[in-house]
């Protein structure tokens, strides 16, 4: 497994998420979300895993409100969910071409096992 967990340091589901990881022995990367995004790849794992950008979209944090963002026309909301990813929701979780968004112990558990084979 090679796991990478897009979050934010003080998260409760981000903690949530590297506990999870932790407890079963299975080695993590973590990357501050807010500070470094997602680059091209990572970003089209998440979408290739089934999810869009409105799935990605936190509506409860304070840069949904202050950016204005159901406001901004649809055409414009992928670009500017990427360049502001403190709109993004965390944790955004991968493991290779997989990823999760939010806490989906359900997955992990999955992607846990298969690597066992």
């Amino acid at each position: 497994m090679n796991i990478q967990i897009f979050g934010r340091t003080k998260g409760h589901d981000t903690k949530h998420a590297e506990r999870f990881f932790k407890e079963r022995r299975i080695p993590f990367q973590s990357i501050d979300l807010d500070r470094y995004g997602m680059r091209d790849k990572e970003w089209n794992s998440v979408l290739q895993s089934g999810y869009t950008w409105k799935d990605v979209v936190d509506e409860k944090s304070k840069a949904y409100k202050n950016l204005h963002f159901e406001y901004l026309p649809d055409s414009m909301k992928e670009a500017t969910l990427r360049e502001h990813p403190e709109l993004m929701k965390a944790p955004i979780v991968r493991n290779g071409n997989k990823a999760t968004v939010g806490v989906r112990e359900d997955i992990w558990k999955k992607w846990e096992e298969e690597s066992r084979g």
